[in-house]
């Protein structure tokens, strides 16, 4: 039977809601929906989809490294826009990150985010090679 371990970001909302950062559970990762919000909840770039992107796997990355893992681990990604304009924006970022990582990928466009300064927001999934 594997361990779960949470991985806190130390966020204000993860009491509150009931959720952690991270997950890990044996040789897997899940790291939960992640945007640039800052303390008080709203993007620390607003209007620039890309910047919040970059900023969001930032932060997914710091996680995964609290976690033991890194972007070399990802084997899927998810990503939440408002705005069909920013696609192009937000790919570039992923691509950047992912070229050569390659994970599987999905983006969903979606009517919004928890506020309406936030455009972005990512998920990743984490597993070792054996």
């Amino acid at each position: 039977m594997s361990v779960r371990r949470l991985i806190s970001s130390g966020g204000p909302f993860e009491a509150i809601v009931g959720y952690s950062r991270a997950v890990v559970e044996g040789d897997a990762c899940e790291v939960a929906g992640t945007t640039d919000a800052g303390p008080d909840g709203e993007s620390l770039h607003p209007g620039d989809a890309g910047a919040q992107a970059r900023a969001a796997f930032v932060i997914v990355a710091a996680a995964l490294d609290q976690a033991g893992f890194t972007l070399d681990d990802v084997v899927r990604t998810r990503l939440y826009l408002v705005n069909r304009a920013d696609i192009d924006a937000v790919l570039a970022v992923h691509g950047e990150l992912f070229r050569d990582i390659r994970p599987a990928a999905t983006l969903v466009l979606v009517a919004g985010l928890i506020r309406e300064s936030l455009l972005v927001e990512v998920e990743a999934t984490a597993r070792r090679s054996s």
